[in-house]
């Protein structure tokens, strides 16, 4: 999910779609225009069906929109934050900032979702009655009415992380059993759903039909490296919650003058040290932090002439964090704010530092200990 392009906000949550959505609107388009519309309605015009066709597209993609923002809505309600809602190859993914608090609320999130979908259903089949003397009006409302019951069917899939998925774990959740175990049986189902998928899709190619069965297999590969993942990042979330920022921090605190040339700080400090960050201290008091992404942010025919008190963070706009911070808290909170180092600070003196390479070492080793 690289680089997405932001269309703007809905609710306060970004809008985004990543570079692959534009291959599957193209994709879609075609489809619709080039082959279903010909074969259902024949007889009208080539623009008549190009333009059926792009109008159909963008208001199916409209429809996966509106279901994330079931999901989002529903989110924000049970006080669980939304970052954005991207589209992408596979549809559309809304990325919240935490788990839900409670199984109750993670069956609310999930089950919006399917819901939204149901009722564009209805909306559509509706308005296929109203317009139904009209061909050109009635064939996209039709699709959409269509697709969105297919939608919401899919989604309710008992395959983690699709919809149906996080329902089951919120049953299982609410059942008794713990937020782990529960993503470890959804996400264990939600795998055999994948090699189903998987399995049916391969048979399609070889009963003769190649590209529905390889879309249907992708898909089923796409969900089974996703209900691992999502099950790595539970069990990651287990052995950082508890540990304490001074648990993993590094106390040392290499630093620089803020008059201290770019060139000079690259050659004589980073590429000899191989260190990604320094604070920058005049008189024994912080002025703030220098990183690799503030030097890649001035143009390097510029380094020369450019000083680190020029480009750095300053001192009151640093992300920090406190010694005794949940360190997965502060994750969630580094992803946020996407950064990769975080100053600790006790009562505004600077203790140590936080990196995403020192949380690694710190899970590595816990792993390797079985603990």
């Amino acid at each position: 999910m690289r680089t997405p392009l932001t269309l703007g906000k809905i609710a306060g949550i970004s809008i985004r779609v990543h570079s692959s959505w534009f291959l599957v609107v193209a994709l879609v388009t075609w489809s619709l225009a080039g082959g279903y519309y010909p074969q259902e309605y024949p007889g009208w015009g080539t623009a008549a069906y190009w333009s059926v066709g792009v109008i159909t597209a963008v208001l199916f993609f409209a429809s996966v929109l509106s279901h994330e923002l079931g999901h989002s809505v529903v989110a924000l309600r049970e006080g669980v934050p939304v970052r954005s809602i991207t589209l992408f190859i596979f549809g559309g993914v809304a990325q919240i900032g935490r788990e839900p608090p409670t199984a109750g609320a993670e069956f609310r999130i999930a089950i919006a979702g399917p819901l939204t979908s149901l009722g564009l259903a209805g909306i559509f089949n509706l308005l296929k009655l109203a317009v139904a003397s009209n061909p050109i009006l009635a064939a996209p409302v039709t699709y959409l009415g269509r697709i969105n019951l297919m939608l919401a069917l899919f989604n309710l899939t008992p395959g983690f992380p699709l919809d149906g998925g996080r329902v089951l774990r919120a049953i299982l959740w609410g059942l008794g059993r713990s937020f782990r175990k529960a993503t470890r049986w959804a996400s264990a189902i939600g795998q055999g759903v994948a090699f189903l998928f998987i399995l049916f899709g391969m048979s399609q190619m070889f009963l003769g039909d190649f590209l529905n069965g390889l879309w249907i297999a992708f898909i089923g590969w796409f969900l089974n490296n996703a209900a691992e993942s999502s099950y790595r990042q539970i069990a990651l979330r287990d052995r950082l919650v508890g540990v304490a920022a001074r648990d993993v921090m590094a106390q040392e605190c290499p630093t620089v003058s803020g008059d201290l040339r770019l060139d000079r700080l690259v050659d004589e400090h980073i590429l000899n040290t191989g260190r990604r960050y320094f604070f920058v201290i005049k008189n024994g008091e912080l002025q703030g932090l220098i990183t690799l992404h503030n030097v890649k942010g001035m143009p390097r025919d510029r380094w020369h002439a450019v000083t680190v008190r020029q480009v750095m963070t300053p001192v009151d706009a640093v992300f920090w964090a406190r010694p005794d911070e949940d360190v997965w808290a502060l994750l969630q909170r580094m992803d946020e704010a996407d950064v990769n180092q975080v100053p600790v600070m006790d009562d505004g003196r600077l203790v140590g530092m936080i990196t995403r390479e020192h949380l690694l070492r710190h899970i590595r080793i816990r792993s390797q200990l079985g603990i």
